[in-house]
């Protein structure tokens, strides 16, 4: 989990369940990048879940963050969901299937 000091003022007073996804998605990009979300933020160019935290990074470790995240209980329920499933021991496919048996309800992936 990245540390709660490097998250915006936002997210630091968002609800602890928000405040975890927020640490969980920064401490695993890459983990994230490969999960879906199923919300509808396709349409605003996310492409993952992980998009749903994170707007940009760059190499020296600068992140700047989406707000989308702070709004949406669906993101926050998959990232959940994931962190759950991870602590279970399951792998990123594992992982990947239940969020997409889980959320396919609420309509389309925005894993391209």
């Amino acid at each position: 989990m990245a540390a709660m000091d490097s998250m915006p003022a936002e997210v630091k007073t968002a609800p602890t369940t928000v405040q975890q996804a927020y640490r969980f998605a920064s401490a695993n990009p890459d983990l994230l990048k490969r999960i879906p979300c199923y919300c509808g933020c396709d349409d605003i160019g996310h492409t993952s879940n992980y998009d749903c935290y994170v707007a940009d990074g760059d190499a020296g470790g600068t992140v700047s963050y989406d707000s989308h995240a702070l709004g949406c209980s669906i993101c926050v329920d998959i990232t959940q969901d994931t962190m759950r499933l991870l602590k279970q021991g399951k792998t990123v496919a594992e992982i990947k299937a239940t969020i997409d048996q889980t959320y396919s309800q609420y309509g389309p992936s925005n894993i391209p």
